[in-house]
């Protein structure tokens, strides 16, 4: 009996992962794929709502984007709110509510100004707020006791538009609708912890603890241990690891909408935002702390280990840790941050930062969020000597890739996943219905 070999093996069943078991299922006429799964379901790491900031993000309040990058990220946003359509429980994978990102002090009042001019013509939804209208949308922003915060205020807003989204319900979603697709040959083993992979007569081995499974093309979907898996077949050893763990504060509910701050430019870290948390009702989440943490995983100490294998440290390592050091304002921030992981200190450090965008909280209404905050694995270039700071692919050309950190998050799973979609495609052959795909996540 001859031993199958699955056209594509999909490892890691985070929201990349089963958006492309999706897209393969739905808009392919590929018909046998496997989805490997260490755990025991899908999204559980950092597609779990508990592990990240649960945000479509569309690059109209994301004052780190450029004009160009933004216009990127909307269309990725747009192709998530096109698929959910499709969805009979729409309203548990996305929801609407009003986002801004506020200006306190002249300085960020005029940089809003500016920003606002310059996208208001690809973000015709966008309005510039003053901070009387800010109050009638978020009053715990804009007044203090009654009266209207002293400091100079402004905001972009986007008021009604879906903002905001479940991963975890949307990865079990791509498999749901997977799986409606009765022609084609999908598995899904979940507890399988994929150990290495080895090429062998343009045939993929993936080891896992007790199975071999062999796959003509692999797409390899698992955050940092895609670059470890990467690695220990040759492939991105120009790439070392930096791990930023984000921590989260709960307060009463404050917020009636996403509300974020005004990025430094000097640090490559997102800025505290306050968000109303989709899975725990009548809260508002703050966050992310970024937090340098030798783990691939949060709170899971069996990825140490891993991780000093990915970190690779060298010269061109030590010298992107020098770069980011020996900027004031970065290295006060990393210290910062580490304090904010001190109990007792933590919530009285953090509640200075969260009082800019609510400056009546206090002390006694900030708790830390037990076992929230997941990993983001920012990769280092040590040939350049550079932290990078967007989504990462390693495309060695021969069937199989892996992917690192999407970026914008999440709200790039469809967007990545149709790349490894054509990726694959092209290698096996294979047709896409370009038509259906254009006329459900494009249209």
């Amino acid at each position: 009996m001859t031993e199958q070999v699955h056209q594509v093996a999909i490892v890691g069943g985070g929201v990349c992962g089963t958006a492309l078991l999706y897209l393969l299922a739905e808009y392919s006429d590929i018909n046998d794929v496997v989805l490997i799964e260490k755990y025991d379901a899908v999204a559980t790491v950092n597609s779990h709502g508990r592990n990240n900031s649960q945000t479509l993000h569309c690059g109209d309040i994301e004052t780190n984007y450029t004009l160009d990058k933004a216009a990127k990220v909307k269309a990725a946003a747009e192709m998530v709110v096109n698929y959910t359509e499709t969805l009979a429980n729409r309203d548990q994978v996305i929801f609407k509510y009003p986002k801004m990102v506020i200006g306190v002090g002249e300085d960020e009042c005029r940089q809003l100004r500016e920003r606002f001019e310059t996208f208001r013509e690809c973000f015709t939804s966008l309005q510039l707020l003053e901070k009387q209208q800010i109050a009638e949308i978020e009053p715990e922003v804009a007044m203090i006791d009654g009266e209207l915060r002293p400091e100079p205020c402004v905001a972009l807003a986007v008021l009604d538009e879906f903002s905001a989204v479940d991963f975890n319900q949307l990865s079990e979603s791509f498999v749901a609708e997977a799986i409606k697709v009765t022609d084609k040959q999908l598995q899904i083993h979940f507890n399988h912890h994929v150990e290495e992979i080895v090429e062998q007569d343009g045939i993929f081995r993936i080891h896992t603890q007790d199975r071999v499974i062999k796959a003509k093309t692999v797409v390899v979907s698992a955050g940092g241990h895609s670059l470890l898996l990467a690695q220990q077949m040759g492939y991105g050893l120009e790439f070392s690891c930096l791990p930023v763990a984000g921590s989260f504060y709960f307060t009463p509910k404050v917020l009636n909408g996403k509300v974020y701050t005004v990025q430094n430019d000097k640090l490559p870290f997102a800025a505290v935002h306050g968000d109303p948390d989709v899975l725990i009702e009548g809260k508002t989440r703050f966050g992310p702390t970024a937090l340098l943490i030798p783990y691939l995983e949060r709170y899971n100490h069996k990825t140490v280990s891993e991780f000093l294998r990915v970190l690779r440290l060298d010269k061109g390592v030590l010298k992107v840790f020098w770069d980011l050091f020996k900027v004031s304002d970065i290295r006060n921030y990393i210290f910062k941050n580490f304090l904010f992981e001190i109990p007792g200190l933590r919530r009285w450090l953090f509640l200075k930062d969260v009082q800019k965008i609510v400056p009546s909280l206090e002390l006694k209404d900030v708790t830390f969020a037990k076992k929230f905050g997941g990993v983001r694995p920012q990769l280092i270039d040590k040939k350049n000597s550079k932290l990078l700071m967007g989504e990462a692919k390693i495309n060695p050309d021969n069937g199989i890739v892996f992917n690192m950190t999407p970026s914008p998050g999440g709200t790039s799973c469809l967007e990545n996943a149709e790349v490894d979609l054509r990726l694959v495609s092209e290698y096996l052959g294979a047709t896409i219905d370009e038509e259906k795909l254009q006329q459900v996540l494009h249209k």
